[in-house]
């Protein structure tokens, strides 16, 4: 790896799994939290899912002055969705099933989760918690991913390949008995209303050596976190 990237792509980026940039479908500011709370486990239940979220600016390199990930920066279509995950509490501990390049698919502690997804200058990104509008069957879909537990990462963002990335699955996860998916797919979208790449996307996939997957049929957090079997839960994310 030459010196640049390792500079580029701090520890925290070498975790983050890719979403969408689809500005059409970003949740509103009144969906993000703010900055001054601290996550509260207690508010959190078995099948929530966790989104993290950056301002549609934000850049890998070492010496960016990045904006603070807070609601007035991923307002409207500043919003970028990077990454998802599924939350089981069980007694007094609160998991996270997700997929990762560092982790690949995996299941450890909420705690670990903050640690990893810590920015380069000790704050964290934007989290927006969502809870099924019918939340019955949480645990079957806890079960379901945790079937996965020990698959690798997809950087290949391909179907039936045995790898996954994050909203993937998810995804794959949340099916009920019936077999039906409660998640559709979409051609994926990294692209800002413009057009363009933001150079956030640009840098991870330049770290991977992969291109961006712009068109694949697919999932990605941002279309994802719109589902309307989907409702945003007030949980202090910070």
């Amino acid at each position: 790896m030459n010196i640049f990237l390792q500079k580029i792509i701090f520890p925290l980026f070498i975790l983050i799994l890719f979403g969408s940039c689809q500005s059409s479908q970003e949740p509103s500011a009144k969906e993000v939290q703010n900055d001054t709370t601290i996550l509260s486990s207690n508010q959190l239940e078995t099948g929530d899912i966790l989104f993290v979220g950056l301002p549609m600016s934000y850049s890998l390199a070492p010496d960016a002055q990045n904006e603070p990930a807070n609601p007035e920066t991923c307002a409207g279509d500043s919003l970028n969705l990077i990454h998802v995950a599924i939350i089981e509490v069980e007694k007094d501990t609160t998991w996270v099933i997700d997929a990762t390049l560092k982790r690949q698919v995996a299941r450890y502690p909420l705690d670990t989760f903050l640690s990893d997804f810590t920015l380069a200058d000790g704050s964290y990104p934007l989290f927006i918690v969502k809870r099924l509008k019918d939340n019955r069957n949480a645990q079957q879909y806890i079960n379901n991913a945790k079937k996965y537990i020990g698959k690798p990462y997809d950087t290949d963002f391909l179907p039936q390949n045995e790898a996954y990335f994050c909203s993937e699955l998810v995804r794959n996860s949340y099916v009920p008995e019936a077999g039906e998916y409660l998640f559709k797919e979409y051609p994926m979208n990294f692209q800002k209303v413009n057009g363009t790449f933001p150079l956030y996307w640009q840098q991870l996939f330049q770290y991977i050596h992969k291109e961006i997957p712009q068109g694949k049929i697919g999932t990605t957090p941002a279309q994802m976190s719109q589902e309307s079997c989907l409702q945003t839960i007030d949980c202090p994310v910070y």
